[in-house]
C-alpha cells in the first residue's frame, strides 16, 4: 500500500457547524479524564436521557449549532458538548510537537502502530470517562465527521455506555474508498500560514467553510467570520488541529468492519449527497455494516450541518433516540 504524504494534510481543515446565541440554561465544566483536562458544556437538565456529542477536527465544543442542542433540550433531552483532547480549553499536546508525516506513512505502508501523541481509540476513552466523571452510564452518541469516527469507536469499545449511535458525515476506516471525495475541490483551499499568523488562518477558515459547506446549503460569510472570531478568542491553537487531523487519518487506513458488526445499539448513518471531504459510499458502507443501521441521506448536503436542517438533524437524532427504548435487551 503506496500512500501520498501530502494527502494527510487535507484534512487539516474546520468542520463546519453555525453556533447561535447560547442557551438559558448552558453549564460550563471542566472535568478532569485519564489525566487530561476536558472541558465541556451541558444543556438542560440532570434528570434527563442524555446525548453526547462529539466534534471533529479542529472544531470547538462551541461549532455544535446551539439551536440545534436548544431543539434536543425542548425534546426532553439532556446535551453534553465538550472539546475533545488538543482543542478548545482542554488539554493541548503541544509537547508533542507536530506529527512526522513520513515516519507516519511508513508506518501504515508496513501495517505498523504509526508514531502518533494520541489515536482516536484515546479520544473514544476521553468521550466514555467524561460520561463516568459526570455519573452519567448510559447516553445517546452522537459525532460528526472526526467525531462520527471516534463515536462509533464508543459503541463497539463501550456499548455498556451506550443508548444509541447517530454517525455524521463519517466513514469506518476502510482504504478501498478514496482519503478525499473530491481532491479537486480541495485545491481551491488556500495554503496555511505560520502558527502564529491570525489572519491567514482566518482567511483560509472561512474559504474552507465555504467550499465544505457547498452550492446548496451556503455559508454566510458575516456569521462564519463571527464564528471564526469568537472561536479564535476562545482558543487560538491551530497545531491541535494538524495532530488531531493525524490520528484521523492514521484512523482511516485501520479498517473497523469487524468492530462495527458488534454494535447493537440502535444506530443511524447521516451523510450528505455532496459532501466533498468524505465520500457518501464510505458512510454507505458503515450503515451496511453495522447490523440493523439505517442510512439518512441529505440531498445537496456538503460537509456541514446547515441552519435551514438543524430541524430536520433533531428529529432524526430524536427519532434514532427513540427506538433505543424499543430494543428488547437480555
Amino acid at each position: 500500500m503506496k500512500i501520498k504524504t501530502g494527502l494527510f494534510k487535507i484534512i487539516s481543515i474546520t468542520l463546519l457547524f453555525f453556533a447561535g446565541a447560547g442557551l438559558s440554561n448552558a453549564q460550563p465544566g471542566i472535568a478532569q479524564v485519564n489525566g487530561i483536562r476536558i472541558a465541556y458544556h451541558s444543556y438542560g437538565t440532570k434528570n434527563k436521557e442524555v446525548i453526547l456529542m462529539i466534534s471533529g477536527t479542529n472544531a470547538q465544543l462551541t461549532m455544535w449549532p446551539v439551536q440545534l442542542c436548544d431543539k434536543l433540550v425542548k425534546n426532553g433531552y439532556r446535551v453534553i458538548v465538550f472539546d475533545n483532547r488538543d482543542i478548545g480549553l482542554s488539554t493541548k499536546f503541544d509537547n508533542a510537537g507536530l506529527p512526522d508525516w513520513t515516519a507516519i506513512t511508513k508506518a501504515l505502508e508496513t501495517k505498523q502502530k504509526p508514531p502518533l501523541p494520541y489515536s482516536l481509540d484515546d479520544m473514544a476513552k476521553d468521550a466514555v470517562a467524561l460520561l463516568d466523571a459526570l455519573g452519567i452510564k448510559k447516553a445517546h452518541i452522537v459525532g460528526a465527521s472526526m467525531g462520527g469516527m471516534i463515536a462509533q469507536r464508543v459503541a463497539y469499545y463501550y456499548p455498556e455506555h451506550v443508548l444509541s449511535l447517530t454517525s455524521i458525515m463519517a466513514g469506518g476506516g476502510k482504504a478501498i474508498f478514496p482519503l478525499v471525495a473530491r481532491p479537486e475541490v480541495f485545491s481551491k483551499i488556500p495554503p496555511a500560514g505560520a502558527a502564529d499568523d491570525t489572519a491567514t488562518y482566518l482567511y483560509r477558515e472561512l474559504q474552507s467553510m465555504k467550499i465544505l459547506a457547498g452550492d446548496k446549503y451556503p455559508v454566510s460569510e458575516a456569521k462564519a467570520t463571527k464564528l471564526i472570531r469568537s472561536n479564535m478568542k476562545r482558543s487560538f491553537h491551530p497545531n491541535g488541529l494538524v495532530r488531531q487531523g493525524a490520528a484521523s487519518l492514521a484512523a482511516f487506513y485501520a479498517g473497523r468492519s469487524a468492530e462495527l458488526r458488534t454494535i447493537k445499539a440502535p444506530s443511524l448513518i447521516i451523510h450528505g449527497t455532496e459532501d466533498p471531504l468524505v465520500t457518501i459510499d464510505a458512510a454507505k458502507d458503515v450503515a451496511a455494516t453495522i447490523p440493523g443501521a439505517r442510512m439518512e441521506v441529505i440531498e445537496g448536503m456538503g460537509h456541514d450541518i446547515p441552519e435551514p436542517l438543524y430541524e430536520k438533524f433533531a428529529a432524526l437524532i430524536v427519532s434514532n433516540a427513540k427506538s433505543a427504548k424499543l430494543v428488547v435487551t437480555d
